[in-house]
């Protein structure tokens, strides 16, 4: 199983490079926080899966929720003139460096 989600990853990024993606400057914080936003949830689900307590309706909920409101934040605080988006940057950060440090405990304990 592990090997079909490997391989279907690398493809994806293998396809992710060569189609080629201009974002406009003005659009790439937005980008790049909802993307932080994303994969905070992505490993949050996979750790969940792990302890066996993974739920697709809280794994969807979160992944859109968390996503919009960390490009909101950025939104709001480029309004405001203050760059809201580092405090929604330290935090994903934080919570994809534990929910890895959980996986990989996981993974060593297992195997």
């Amino acid at each position: 199983m592990w090997l079909l989600i490997i391989f279907c990853l690398l493809i994806g990024l293998a396809i992710g490079f060569q189609m080629p993606v201009l974002l406009p400057v003005i659009l790439a914080k937005y980008m790049s926080i909802a993307i932080l936003a994303a994969l905070d949830s992505v490993f949050g689900g996979i750790r969940a899966y792990m302890d066996d307590g993974f739920d697709n309706t809280i794994f969807v909920s979160g992944f859109f929720v968390n996503t919009l409101l960390a490009a909101g934040l950025a939104y709001i605080g480029d309004k405001l003139g203050v760059e809201l988006y580092l405090a929604a940057v330290v935090v994903f950060g934080a919570r994809i460096f534990q929910n890895l440090a959980i996986i990989r405990r996981y993974l060593v304990k297992k195997y």
